[in-house]
């Protein structure tokens, strides 16, 4: 059982709260970075942070990391000509340059505990090329190719992982999925029929920042119901 935490940056929601949860389950230390801790789950340590503000308080941090997951997104489907440049720049500030701070501060923690890991998310989106995904596509896509130039860079002290999910069911996708007919048709589009559940993502990502994933780092994996991959 590692003695160092696992730092969640957005874990107090959606798949960020589902990662947290189950280390916690586990006996794992948690470390949860969020803007308000008025759904931290039970038993993890709060750390008051703004990813695309000043960013982590450094003094606060722990001297070791077992692991780092960064959760934060947005879903922001919109024509390419309705989105403004500052859209755009807010959409990089969350998801590449948050992303990439975050790493900067955990990077020498994380090195002083053997088999540590950090993790993103991308979507299915990069891969899959979707109307009205310009936005978070462009950011995302950029998360992914941050994922794995870190992973060399890091190697071999650091394993650094995404994953891209398809459509979940969180607070974030509530648009998405709010009415049985919405909900319906954003199963269907999937070759399993159903809206990813939080907890599907949660188990892989655990995985990855474990032990057990000890030699998988640079990956970027699909979680969609099949939807990368199945026509």
């Amino acid at each position: 059982m590692e003695s160092a935490p696992y730092l969640i940056i957005g874990g107090s929601k959606g798949i960020g709260r589902g990662i947290a949860q189950r280390l916690l389950d586990q006996g794992r230390t948690v470390i949860v970075a969020s803007r308000t801790a008025k759904e931290l789950p039970e038993g993890a340590l709060f750390l008051a942070t703004d990813v695309v503000g000043e960013g982590l308080p450094l003094d606060q941090l722990p001297q070791e990391l077992s692991g780092m997951a960064y959760c934060p997104g947005s879903i922001d489907l919109r024509p390419m000509r309705s989105i403004k440049p500052e859209d755009l720049r807010g959409a990089l500030e969350l998801n590449v340059v948050g992303a990439f701070r975050t790493a900067q501060a955990c990077a020498d923690r994380l090195k002083r505990v053997p088999g540590s890991s950090m993790l993103f998310f991308s979507t299915v989106a990069v891969g899959q090329g979707m109307a009205f995904h310009s936005s978070v596509s462009a950011a995302k896509g950029a998360v992914e190719g941050l994922t794995r130039a870190l992973a060399a860079e890091l190697a071999p002290s650091i394993r650094v992982n995404c994953i891209a999910p398809s459509l979940t069911d969180t607070t974030l996708a509530e648009k998405l999925l709010g009415s049985p007919e919405r909900a319906k048709a954003a199963a269907d589009r999937h070759p399993l029929k159903r809206v990813g559940p939080v907890d599907d993502i949660a188990s892989l990502a655990t995985f990855l920042l474990g032990p057990e994933a000890g030699w998988i780092t640079g990956q970027v994996i699909g979680v969609d119901g099949g939807m990368s991959r199945l026509r």
